[in-house]
Formats: structure tokens, sequence, C-alpha cells
């Protein structure tokens, strides 16, 4: 069994930044890949990013070139550094990782872009 750990959401202006984080209680390596979701009120939970275990990331079109995925194996711990943000980044974000066919998720961390 694992946990994810969800934190870094807040209240930022438009063009600022953020860096959430996702901290798992097991090595990072159990996981093929690790993922960053989205989801608002009015919208379907969307795929944000995700990072293999050989580190490789993949990005939603929306958010190519604003976001990066990293990971800290020393750490257990993913990170989803957010730049250039805009008020329809404005969701909860999630992560989520897989392991042995189960699916494992964070409790959410909310971001809101406003002026």
């Amino acid at each position: 069994q694992a946990q994810l750990v969800d934190s870094g959401g807040g209240l930022v202006q438009p063009g600022g930044s953020l860096r959430l984080s996702c901290a798992a209680s097991r090595n990072i390596s159990s996981f093929y890949e690790i993922c960053w979701y989205r989801q608002t009120t009015v919208k379907q939970r969307e795929w944000v990013a995700t990072i293999t275990s050989d580190s490789r990331a993949h990005y939603a079109d929306s958010v190519k070139g604003r976001f990066t995925i990293a990971r800290d194996t020393a750490k257990n711990t993913v990170y989803l550094q957010m730049n250039s943000l805009k008020p329809e980044d404005t969701a909860a974000y999630f992560c989520n990782a897989v392991m042995f066919g189960v699916e494992y998720w964070g409790q959410g961390t909310q971001v809101t872009v406003s002026s």
C-alpha cells in the first residue's frame, strides 16, 4: 500500500508561479509513473502531466512550456513547477500513481489564479 500527500497550492496572481508537491509514503520507484490531474467544479478531471520511473515527462498541451514535472527519489516526492499561471489553471490538483494494479490518489491541493 501507499499514501500520497499533495501540498503547495494557494492563491497566486496571473503570471505567477507555484510548486506543488506529491509526497509518497514509500519509494517512488515502486510506481511505474506518477501523474498530476486537475479538476474544477464545472469541468471533468483533466490530466496535466506524467513522469515515468525513468524520468520521462509528458504534458497536456494546455500546460506545455509552462509546467515542469520532476521527481526526487531521495525525498520520495514528485513536484509540479507551475509558471506563467493563468486564471484557467485554477483547479484542485491531485497526484495519482498506480502500483501492482492499484490506483492511489493524493487528497488534492487547491490552486487559485486570480488578481
